[in-house]
């Protein structure tokens, strides 16, 4: 059984009922495509991640856009800003990431927003896009997730938000309305509390759902419920019973 085979099924298990699993670059996205046509609890998203950025060229984003029209791609991305290691100029990643919010709102699909180390210039852009979305693996404020909320967009939170560093993080999440908030592994990284250390699998989002019950007052099957909802309404899905 393959890694993602194993995983999903060890997923299913602890109860996670529906998974989307993002592209980063040319290389990967058809991989991507490949197992979401293989699972009915499966679906894609097809992207150049800002790292990449520089080697989206004409061709490169017209076989993105290709794949992006498959009944299983749901959302466009991860695509964003990344200006902590730069591997790819800025004035790139923001055209790149430009082009990324065209084909969204071309196709009418929602975008997966990476930010990092570049919020002031995510949010200009965003603010203008026109397409809704989800910020992935969210590490900013209570603040701009507010602001995002109001422009429209979901806050996913990853293993980030089990962190003992991340109290910010925590008052982040303890202050947003649950009907806007997804979680997510960003596997193989970021495995939340009790597994840091370990590449991080679908199955461990359940420790960040519990994290978020506490925060909010709910139970793991109230937050469960609500993120389930949450994630068929911004994927326009529906998982099967």
């Amino acid at each position: 059984m393959s890694n993602a085979e194993a995983n999903l099924a060890a997923a299913r298990e602890a109860g996670v009922r529906g998974f989307v699993v993002p592209g980063t670059k040319l290389e990967d996205a058809p991989q991507a495509v490949a197992i979401a046509r293989q699972h009915d609890d499966v679906w894609a998203a097809v992207g150049f991640h800002p790292h990449d950025a520089k080697d989206c060229d004409d061709a490169a984003f017209a076989e993105i856009a290709r794949l992006a029209r498959e009944p299983r791609v749901v959302a466009i991305g991860e695509c964003g800003l990344d200006y902590h290691y730069m591997y790819s100029p800025r004035e790139t990643q923001i055209a790149v990431f430009e082009r990324h919010i065209a084909l969204a709102k071309e196709l009418g699909k929602p975008i997966i927003v990476h930010n990092r180390e570049s919020t002031a210039d995510m949010e200009e852009v965003l603010s203008r896009s026109g397409v809704p979305g989800i910020l992935h693996s969210y590490t900013e404020t209570l603040d701009v997730a507010k602001r995002l909320v109001g422009l429209g967009y979901y806050i996913s939170f990853s293993g980030i938000v089990t962190f003992k560093s991340a109290e910010s993080l925590r008052e982040a999440a303890r202050g947003l309305p649950p009907d806007r908030v997804l979680i997510e592994t960003d596997t193989p990284y970021l495995a939340p509390v009790p597994y840091r250390g370990r590449d991080n699998e679908p199955a461990y989002v359940i420790k960040v759902a519990e994290l978020l019950g506490k925060l909010w007052g709910m139970s793991l099957e109230e937050v469960a419920a609500q993120t389930t909802a949450n994630f068929q309404s911004v994927f326009s899905v529906r998982l099967p019973r």
